[in-house]
């Protein structure tokens, strides 16, 4: 990779040579470039920093994944946000929390290159939360404004922090929805006008109790999706998914198929949860796994017809042996990313990718290094893909 001097003095021998390219053809190049070499090269002039940002080229270049993982020291009480590599290898450090517990960070979603993530706080018997949204490929943090006053100070409700993306628009959204009563309480934080507004929604017909979304019943993760323009939540009494349309904002119910519902109930063992497979909803079933090491996942094909299809995927061993892992999402149609991970002295971790072409498993090493002091109390909570982009904040 050449140097700033050096691509500058390729521009100046090009402008003299008075060689003249299509803006396309120079457009085509730069954007198959990282997003790092990309940033770098806006500094030339003012006329690449306009060119290499402009919406047309954003939207130009190919979707490449890379990880976002989200770790946490209980020796420091800090919580760190770091990217690595689609193959692995060391991670580059984005931002870091101070002063908060395990548990009051959110899981981060990500949607269109952006991820989002929430610290809520218990503060005398109310939570406060702030919302973040960022950009791993710039290093671009954006912290919401806070929420007013009335909402905020809701006692003892947690609520659920949701990302999505309103196809429509073009437009990145975060909702808030909270239990009022018997209909639902709902702020809606638009990226576009950067304004908080709030909603009042009746139940959709075929739903019941509020207290069967899984947020109500404080699940590590809130067992949702955007696909669409719909915002999915799984139900865990019917296991059935709740959608908000972010379009109409209105609610709807997608019944899920009758293998999708579990063997034996346990409130919070073998339930099965929903992931993004490729742009689809995918339900993973493993109340099984222990008979049969293997799961399920079913995925909803076809949305406007409600066709789900079945996949099973079955472990090379022992699925305790391997650590219990279970799907975190599709990377693509081939690959599907699976949370488990190994420990070892110099914070090497990996994460397991399974390829449902080959049908088998390979490791993904990746290795905090430098960035996270080698402590025994750092625990990497999260990894997924994210789709690298030069989206602003």
């Amino acid at each position: 990779m050449e140097t700033l001097d050096e691509a500058e003095q390729s521009m100046t021998a090009y402008k003299k040579a008075n060689i003249s390219i299509p803006t396309e053809i120079i457009e085509d190049i730069f954007s198959r470039l990282p997003v790092k070499s990309i940033l770098r090269f806006r500094s030339l002039s003012k006329p690449w920093l306009s060119r290499l940002s402009s919406p047309s080229f954003i939207k130009l270049r190919p979707h490449r994944t890379a990880l976002f993982i989200s770790a946490y020291d209980q020796s420091t009480r800090k919580r760190h946000f770091l990217y690595a590599s689609h193959d692995g290898g060391p991670v580059t450090h984005v931002m870091t929390l101070d002063d908060v517990d395990s548990d009051d960070t959110t899981e981060a979603q990500h949607l269109n290159g952006l991820v989002c993530f929430a610290c809520v706080k218990l503060r005398s018997g109310y939570y406060d939360a702030q919302v973040f949204v960022v950009n791993p490929s710039t290093h671009k943090v954006f912290k919401l404004p806070q929420l007013d006053s009335d909402f905020s100070k809701y006692p003892l409700q947690k609520g659920c922090y949701l990302f999505g993306f309103d196809e429509s628009k073009n437009e990145h959204k975060i909702l808030i929805i909270r239990k009022s009563s018997h209909i639902m309480e709902i702020m809606i934080y638009s990226m576009l006008n950067n304004l908080w507004r709030k909603i009042y929604l009746e139940p959709p017909v075929g739903f019941e109790y509020w207290d069967s979304l899984a947020f109500e019943n404080d699940y590590d993760f809130y067992n949702n999706a955007c696909v669409n323009s719909v915002v999915h939540l799984m139900l865990i009494d019917t296991h059935d998914i709740l959608g908000f349309d972010l379009r109409t904002e209105k609610f709807t119910i997608i019944n899920t198929p009758q293998g999708v519902k579990p063997h034996e109930f346990d409130d919070y063992v073998n339930v099965p949860f929903m992931i993004k497979v490729k742009g689809c909803i995918g339900v993973v079933c493993y109340d099984l796994v222990l008979e049969n090491n293997e799961i399920h996942i079913w995925t909803l094909q076809d949305y406007e017809n409600r066709v789900w299809v079945k996949e099973t995927i079955t472990f090379p061993k022992s699925w305790v042996e391997l650590g219990e892992p279970l799907p975190r999402e599709s990377v693509n149609m081939d690959e599907v990313i699976f949370f488990v991970f190994k420990f070892s002295r110099n914070i090497e971790k990996s994460v397991s990718i399974y390829n449902k072409k080959s049908i088998c498993f390979k490791d993904l090493q990746f290795t905090l290094g430098h960035q996270i002091p080698s402590s025994t109390t750092v625990e990497v909570n999260q990894i997924g893909y994210y789709v690298e982009s030069m989206v602003p904040l």
